[in-house]
């Protein structure tokens, strides 16, 4: 579908502190991987930028296309030394699928069969069956639907990203599975960023509408495209997954603007603000 966003207008920030200063967000939407941390440590000056935002009285959302619930990511930034009490929630992708396979109140979901091929990404974390009555298979025959052939089983993907940042390095994540799965036929059921589901699930936690809040993601397909759809601000994030891509070479490198604005083109996805790092 073709994006009717505007074209790329954006204001180039060194840190969030302006636009934290200036009060116009009661809200602030966090992506973790390529924003906080690279899933190995915090990014420099991640931490401190917390602290701020918290003392400016801003409510923090971690927004993450997670597979994991949000009680474990939690447990995840506090491993790596953020301050967990900063943040009023976590609402990940696999938080999301999880709760909906288990009120089954979305039409979609209630249509689902019981029993489900249930595919995970090594040490990514798989979403927890506790407590949705699922009966996993291992035959295709015997499956009604793919949690992630002729038979066109329906595919729940619990983690959205294409790609993911790790210690700079950047692996390929169930996003691109299920992208080629919907290419060849398949259905397939997004249930994390850039979907307004997940958007909405978050400011509805935070108690505030769209005008005032921000999105901080480092992908543009991701998150930047869906705060672009749900009619929100958005702060791109430059040294995370597009690192490589605007030719950037150290962390805090800034990206040149024709790159930036050829890169957002390309995608289709217009943030509000640019900056290298989430630093205050």
């Amino acid at each position: 579908m073709a994006s009717t966003a505007s074209p790329p207008v954006f204001e180039r920030v060194a840190g969030i502190r302006a636009i934290a200063e200036s009060g116009r967000f009661k809200a602030w939407l966090l992506d973790q991987f390529g924003v906080l941390h690279d899933g190995k440590k915090p990014y420099p000056g991640a931490i401190l930028a917390l602290e701020k935002l918290a003392e400016n009285g801003a409510k923090m959302v971690i927004i993450s296309n997670s597979s994991r619930r949000s009680s474990v990511t939690m447990k995840k930034l506090k491993s790596l030394g953020f301050d967990t009490s900063c943040f009023l929630a976590t609402i990940t992708s696999g938080e999301l699928t999880h709760q909906h396979l288990q009120k089954r109140d979305d039409p979609w979901f209630a249509a689902l069969g019981r029993k489900c091929i249930h595919i995970t990404w090594d040490d990514r974390g798989a979403i927890s069956l506790e407590g949705l009555g699922l009966q996993v298979v291992n035959n295709v025959d015997d499956a009604e639907f793919i949690l992630a052939h002729e038979k066109r089983l329906p595919m729940v993907v619990a983690n959205p990203d294409y790609v993911t940042v790790e210690a700079r390095d950047l692996r390929v994540m169930p996003g691109t599975l299920a992208a080629k799965y919907e290419s060849l036929g398949g259905e397939v059921k997004w249930m994390g960023k850039p979907d307004k589901v997940i958007y909405t699930s978050a400011m509805s936690l935070a108690g505030v509408d769209a005008r005032e809040c921000i999105m901080v993601g480092d992908s543009l397909h991701h998150d930047i495209k869906g705060a672009n759809a749900s009619g929100m601000a958005s702060a791109f994030v430059t040294g995370g997954v597009h690192a490589d891509e605007l030719g950037l070479g150290e962390f805090g490198e800034t990206a040149g603007e024709d790159a930036v604005s050829s890169l957002c083109s390309k995608h289709g996805s217009y943030p509000s603000y640019v900056l290298p790092s989430f630093a205050w």
